[in-house]
């Protein structure tokens, strides 16, 4: 799969606590090796306990649109070709109170809407700045 967003775009910092999220190929949410709290985005500490311990649970990948934006105007002159696009905050069917952001990927952005049941699938991207493969989610419509 070629890059959705440009090669000049940002990509995440690859640490400790987002490791597996972004380099798995699996959809991991955060969990809390003491309490079992499930939260996301990964964070240093457990929101619930403060425990710095975490282990990673696997979501199924599936979800729905909870809500979305389409740029109309790029925030990046960089961006300027891609708009309009989706942004999606996708509710996980596996676990409704975690939401995960990410790009609509192959829809008309005037047939995306609230609701809609969506699928992870993960953008390989090369970060020069990394040792790892980065396996970036991001989500199509069923």
């Amino acid at each position: 799969m070629s890059r959705y967003l440009p090669a000049e775009w940002a990509l995440p910092a690859i640490d400790k606590f987002n490791a597996d999220f972004f380099t798995s190929g699996r959809l991991m949410i955060q969990e809390c090796a003491s309490c079992g709290h499930l939260q996301h985005p990964p964070e240093e500490a457990c929101g619930e306990c403060q425990s710095m311990e975490f282990k990673g649970r696997e979501a199924s990948g599936s979800g729905t649109i909870y809500s979305y934006i389409i740029p109309h105007h790029a925030p990046s002159p960089i961006l300027a070709d891609r708009v309009p696009y989706v942004i999606a905050l996708v509710s996980l069917d596996d676990y409704p109170q975690i939401r995960v952001i990410g790009n609509v990927l192959n829809a008309d952005p005037d047939k995306v809407a609230i609701g809609q049941k969506v699928r992870v699938t993960f953008e390989k991207v090369d970060d020069p700045h990394s040792e790892a493969e980065l396996l970036l989610p991001q989500w199509e419509l069923v």
